[in-house]
This record gives C-alpha cells, sequence and structure tokens, in this order.
C-alpha cells in the first residue's frame, strides 16, 4: 500500500557528516521496515473507500490504543521521511525571508533558535526526535518520544532530527551534540523547510 520515498539525494551525499554506511542503514533497513511492517498490520484490516495517506493511518491509530503497533510504524515511517527531506548536501546556515522573520520573533534570533533546537534534542532521553513546529501564528521548538509526531498535538512540523541512536551511532557514538550541531551548521534544508512553512 506504501512504497518509501526515494532518498532525494544519494546515500553519498551527506557524506562525511553523515556517512553513507549510516544513511544505507536508515533508510534501507530502519525506515524501510517500518514501511513494510506498516503494511503487512493494515493487509488484515478492510479496504479503504478512499486513498490513505500515512498521515491519516498514524492520526486514526492515534486515537485507538488498541493500534499502538501501527501507529509507531506509520508514524515512524512518516518522521523518516520527512527527516531526509530535511537535510540537503552543503545546506545548513541560516535561513532567510519569512521563515528567518518568523523565527526571530519567536527565539529572539537565529542563535537563540539553535541553542533551543539543540537543547531539546540532545536532552530528549531515550530515543525520538527534536522540532521545530508552526502552531497558530508562532513558532515552537520541542521534542517527542519514539514514534510520537506533533501532529498528534495539532502542530505543524516543520523541520526536525532523529535523535534514535541509529541515526548517528555510526558515525558520532556517544556524541549526540556533535550530530545535532553538524546537523544545523551543515545539512539542514531550510529551503523544505521554509516551503513547509507555506
Amino acid at each position: 500500500m506504501f512504497t518509501i520515498p526515494a532518498l532525494p539525494y544519494a546515500e553519498d551525499a551527506l557524506d562525511p557528516v553523515i556517512s553513507a554506511k549510516t544513511l544505507s542503514f536508515h533508510y534501507g533497513k530502519h525506515a524501510k521496515t517500518y514501511y513494510d511492517t506498516t503494511n503487512k498490520l493494515l493487509a488484515g484490516k478492510d479496504k479503504p473507500t478512499a486513498p490513505l495517506s500515512l498521515e491519516k493511518v498514524f492520526m486514526d491509530a492515534s486515537k485507538d490504543t488498541a493500534s499502538l503497533t501501527l501507529f509507531n510504524n506509520a508514524a515512524q515511517a512518516w518522521n523518516h521521511t520527512f527527516y531526509f527531506q530535511c537535510m540537503k548536501k552543503g545546506g545548513g546556515g541560516v535561513p532567510s525571508g519569512t521563515l528567518a522573520d518568523k523565527i526571530n520573533a519567536a527565539f529572539g534570533g537565529f542563535e537563540d533558535f539553535t541553542r533551543a533546537f539543540t537543547e531539546a534534542a540532545v536532552t530528549q532521553f531515550g530515543s525520538g526526535w527534536a522540532w521545530l513546529v508552526a502552531e497558530g501564528d508562532t513558532l515552537k521548538v520541542l521534542h517527542t518520544s519514539n514514534a510520537m509526531t506533533p501532529m498528534v498535538t495539532g502542530q505543524k512540523p516543520l523541520l526536525t532530527i532523529d535523535v534514535w541512536e541509529h541515526a548517528y551511532y555510526l558515525d558520532y557514538q556517544n556524541r549526540r551534540p556533535d550530530y545535532v550541531k553538524a546537523f544545523l551548521e551543515k545539512l539542514v534544508n531550510w529551503e523544505f523547510v521554509a516551503k513547509n512553512l507555506g
């Protein structure tokens, strides 16, 4: 039912910040398994009358405690696809335009945003994600555990970083702060983030 989208770049495109080996495992094994498991879990259900989206699958599953496994896999499939799009070769730096204005208004400046985002990513206990989200007319930084996504609480994801260990351990071992710093300075696809803002 759901096919994992192709990466928006070659597996070695983010080297040396994220190695081809890490991306190969992360995309080809971890993310693909979330898609495959979501499809298997949906296979036993009644056929939907309209085309499904991953968002609808995990949003519906989030309202049913009996569907926790489906939520975890569908949300993780979506989270990973979103994360891969948040990066590009030669990314990072400082955003511009409306996005920059919104960041400055919400955080007091780009450096303050960077500190808030880094803190959210580094202090997430165990597996999870750090996010920049839109909530109404303002922007916020938050972190979520495991497969949780801000959409469940009505927030609009703009940017995320995966802080599950499989995202960085081959390259950074236990140095999560170094991974987060490199992500912000060298990988963030600000054009994608701005597009999400609308």
